[in-house]
This record gives structure tokens, sequence and C-alpha cells, in this order.
């Protein structure tokens, strides 16, 4: 029990922490809102190109998946997806506030939470599927993401073809992927002095990205979405892990690909998600405080979750 706690509190406590840095430095005027919406833009605009490069690029063929933990990862990505579409513009009225919700929903924070939290459980060895999953999975998301958050912006225009391939061919997230395979089908490695500078560049995402969130929050404006932000963690973080932890062991994933299901469909809400909406003309302001109480959230759930697959001997 202890262990599995040990497993969640280390994986989602640091982005707690970096959430709070944030929000102090603004408190005491150790920043503005001007600074961190500028910083905002620029870890959107290069940091998360950078990321995306290279998670792609430095994945291994060895470290490929079983076809049927492909096959059942993006088909429930996109089974979800078209439900979300279905659903979500039924019960919400705002353009806006719909693709910030549709994003929350489907889109996990599969970069930031997949190779720790395998590897605090299975080990390093079990842990390399992590790499190739990040191709397919954070792929799928991006493209899905930039379209909904097109489709749905504070213009209403709708569904534009063009426009959303020019935004996907525009969107660093994308180019930063497609870069990172690029490489990783030719097989080009980078010198040592572009390689030490990327990997750092990449890691500098996680607590900018949380920090600049942090400078950000306004509690103030939370009880308005206090619906939309509950709503959105239960389904998330509890019911959507469910089904597909479920679904997955019908399909025969056990193990490592079964808590698969966990990294893929059960982690909060993408950190990408906020500066994506805040640059995309979605609920900037609701899709950073979904971040956040996932974020929090998931420190509970995530626990839940791998304490119930090793009590019921599904995971080691």
């Amino acid at each position: 029990m202890l262990q599995s706690f040990s497993v969640a509190f280390n994986a989602v406590f640091p982005f707690v922490i970096y959430l709070g840095v944030g929000y102090f430095a603004v408190s005491i005027k150790l920043a503005d809102e001007a600074f961190m919406e500028k910083l905002n833009r620029f870890i959107f605009k290069l940091l998360f190109s950078v990321l995306m490069f290279k998670n792609v690029y430095t994945a291994t063929v060895e470290s490929i998946p079983s076809a049927t933990l492909i096959i059942v990862s993006v088909a429930g990505i996109i089974g979800l997806i078209l439900l979300l579409l279905l659903i979500v513009p039924k019960l919400l009225k705002e353009n806006p506030r719909r693709g910030v919700i549709i994003q929350a929903l489907f889109r996990g924070n599969f970069i930031l939470y997949g190779i720790p939290l395998v590897t605090h459980v299975f080990g390093e060895d079990r842990a390399a599927i992590t790499g190739f999953m990040t191709l397919i999975v954070v792929s799928l998301f991006n493209i899905a993401a930039v379209i909904i958050l097109e489709s749905y912006n504070e213009h209403g225009e709708g569904i534009k073809i063009g426009r959303i391939l020019l935004n996907l061919a525009k969107n660093p997230l994308m180019q930063g992927c497609v870069a990172g395979l690029i490489f990783f089908a030719l097989g080009i490695k980078l010198p040592k002095f572009l390689d030490t500078p990327v990997n750092a560049l990449g890691n500098l995402v996680t607590p900018v990205s949380m920090i600049t969130l942090g400078g950000t929050l306004k509690f103030k404006a939370f009880g308005k979405n206090r619906n939309a932000i509950l709503s959105v963690n239960v389904i998330r973080l509890i019911l959507i892990p469910l089904v597909m932890l479920a679904i997955g062991y019908a399909f025969g994933l056990r193990q490592a690909e079964l808590y698969m299901m966990l990294v893929v469909f059960g982690t909060p809400v993408a950190v990408a998600s906020y500066p994506m909406a805040v640059n995309m003309g979605g609920d900037g302001e609701l899709a950073g405080q979904i971040v956040f109480t996932s974020t929090v959230v998931s420190l509970f759930t995530i626990f839940a979750f791998t304490f119930m697959l090793a009590q019921l001997g599904l995971i080691v």
C-alpha cells in the first residue's frame, strides 16, 4: 500500500509544487500576469515543439508495444472523441467551453506521467513501451486537439477544412512531432552538442508550464466553473479509466500493458491543453482551472487505481 501511494505521490505532487511557485511569484509581485502570458506563448511556440521532438525522436524499435495495446488505445481514444463530439455540444452553448471540455476529457498528460508511473511500478525495462506509445498516443491527441479547438473557437465559424489543415501545419507540437518522426524513421542521431540542449529544453516544459499556469490562476473564478470542473474530474479521472481498464482486460492486456490503459485514459488533463486553449480561441481560464484541479485530484485517483490493480493481482 505504501509503495502504491509513493508511486502516485512522487509522480503527481511535484506538479502541485510548481503550481504553488507560480502563484506565489505573482502574489509577491515577483512576476505579473502580463509576464506569465508572454511566457505562456514562449512555451507553446518553442518549448513544446522541442519536447515533442525529443519524445518521438528517442523512441526505439525495441519499445514497440503489442498490436492489441495499440489497437485498443487508438480505438479507445477515437471512440471517446466521437462520443464527446455527440454529447458535449448538446450540453454546452458556448463554443470556447465546448472545445476546452472535449479536449480535457480525452487528452491526458501522457508525456509527463507515462514513463515515471510505469517505471515506478514495473521498472525501467518494462517502461520501454511508453516511448513508442508516446509517438502514437500524443500524435493522436495533438491532431484531435487542433481540430476540436479550431472547430469550437471563440469566433464560432465552425469547421473549415483548409484552416484546420493550415493550423495543424503551423501547430508547434505537430511540427515537433513530425520532425521527431522523420529523425526516428531515418535513424538520424543528433550530435552531442545538439542532443544536450534539446534534452535540456524539453525538460523545462513541465516545471515552466506549471509555474506559468500557477501564476495565472484566479481562484475567485472557480465558482462560476464549479460544475464543469467537477464533471470533468469525475469523468476524466474515474469513469473513463474504469471503462478502459475493463476493456483492456477483456482484450487480454495484462501487467504493464494493462496499466498503460490507466496512463492513457486516467492521468490528469494534459498541461499542453492550457496554452493551446489560450492561443487557439478557447476558454483559457477554464482550461487552466481544469489542468490545476485534475493534477491535484489525480494524486488520489492514480493511487486508488494503482492500489486496486495491485490488490487484484493484475499488476506486480
